[in-house]
């Protein structure tokens, strides 16, 4: 659990620092060391967007009921995450042995990874857009194309 602990606050202040709006380059990780660190941070980031997708699938679904300032508060949050994304995935840690949910092909072709991510925060911007209007019959549509964005890079690149 401190790791873990550790590796959401790295992604944190990491993210604070580091900025997606310059395309991120491959590169391989230096050491085994480097390799799982860059692991748990890209693993901390997916839990966040774990976190912030909960609540939207559960809205979406008709489970929870819709709350705007749940939505608003996540969607801000999935952009910010999204602007991380390039930065923690372009780390290729194939030659080393870390435990990684990543499909190699996720660094063989990271402009696809790079135009997926993307599309998630284009989405999750829409539903920041959605909320504004205060239009419930966009709500759904403006979730399920946040949630159709992850689908989308989880079938090319998460292994299953």
């Amino acid at each position: 659990m401190k790791i873990f602990n550790k590796a959401i606050v790295a992604v944190a202040t990491m993210g604070l620092v580091m900025s997606a709006s310059v395309a991120a380059d491959v590169t391989e990780a230096s050491s085994e060391k480097h390799a799982k660190a860059a692991t748990q941070y890209r693993q901390a980031v997916f839990q966040l967007v774990r976190s912030n997708m909960g609540p939207l699938g559960g809205m979406a679904k008709g489970a929870l009921p819709f709350d705007e300032t749940v939505m608003e508060t996540n969607a801000v949050r999935l952009e910010q995450l999204a602007d991380m994304m390039g930065d923690y995935l372009s780390v290729d840690t194939r030659k080393f042995d870390v435990e990684t949910g990543a499909k190699d092909e996720i660094w063989e072709n990271f402009s696809d990874v790079e135009s997926k991510v993307m599309a998630l925060k284009t989405a999750a911007k829409g539903l920041q857009a959605a909320v504004k209007t205060g239009d419930e019959s966009a709500y759904r549509a403006a979730i399920g194309k946040i949630g159709a964005s992850c689908k989308s890079c989880h079938d090319d690149y998460k292994k299953d």
